[in-house]
């Protein structure tokens, strides 16, 4: 696995913009498909927005397969759900047809939700005539306690090595969430993380990088490359 850090003050958001552009432009340049995962937060909707802003052509939405890394246990037009943000921060600007975006069913329940996903990647796995579904880019954030996805410190998810998709519930916030696994994660061709607040996060990235870190996103070791890009 190659390691970049990349220190883009206030180019942050062209920074990102023009890494996803690379890697769907890489990924689409014989006719394939750009495997997309996305992450919620406040931090990437400013990216999205920019992504949808695109000009014609820059990427080809009907090639894209979009998924979430993780969502909350809430309906999809509540004001704490992924794909809320998502979709009005870029979904409902591009021409990206409804079957190539995964939507985490949390209106289920997390368990189904989770079961449900899985179930979905699995047949996008096979028709890509792969063992496991390989994400061409895993778009992640990170929180001041070191998690990333939904993957938080002392949860039962950490230790998941078979399912892709799971139910994990948080005590900090008293209630469950869904959310990729490291066994999906970390089959990805490439995973970025987007940081930024260095007061905050500068210090859990100083000791991630490090080395011997135990925080889940520590654990983040896709089989290509891992990109942190660091807003400041």
């Amino acid at each position: 696995m190659k390691t970049d850090v990349l220190k883009v003050g206030d180019r942050f958001i062209p920074a990102a913009v023009d890494l996803v552009v690379e890697q769907a432009q890489n990924a689409q340049a014989d006719g394939g498909w750009f495997r997309l995962s996305l992450c919620g937060g406040s931090t990437p909707r400013a990216i999205y927005s920019a992504l949808a802003e695109l000009g014609d052509g820059v990427i080809d939405w009907s090639r894209v397969r979009l998924t979430f890394g993780d969502e909350r246990a809430v309906p999809p037009d509540h004001p704490d759900s992924n794909f809320r943000m998502v979709r009005e921060a870029m979904l409902d600007r591009i021409a990206i047809p409804d079957e190539n975006v995964l939507r985490i069913e949390a209106e289920r329940g997390a368990a189904e939700a989770a079961q449900l996903c899985e179930k979905h990647l699995k047949e996008w796995a096979r028709l890509d005539g792969s063992e496991i579904f390989t994400h061409d880019l895993v778009l992640l954030g990170m929180g001041d306690d070191g998690h990333t996805a939904s993957l938080f410190p002392g949860t039962s998810a950490l230790e998941e090595a078979e399912r892709w998709v799971v139910a994990n519930y948080v005590a900090k916030f008293e209630s469950e969430r869904i959310t990729m696994t490291y066994p999906l994660l970390n089959a990805a061709s490439a995973a970025c993380f987007l940081v930024t607040g260095v007061e905050n996060k500068g210090p859990v990235v100083d000791r991630i990088l490090g080395g011997g870190a135990e925080d889940p996103a520590a654990r983040i070791a896709p089989a290509g490359a891992l990109i942190w890009l660091l807003g400041w």
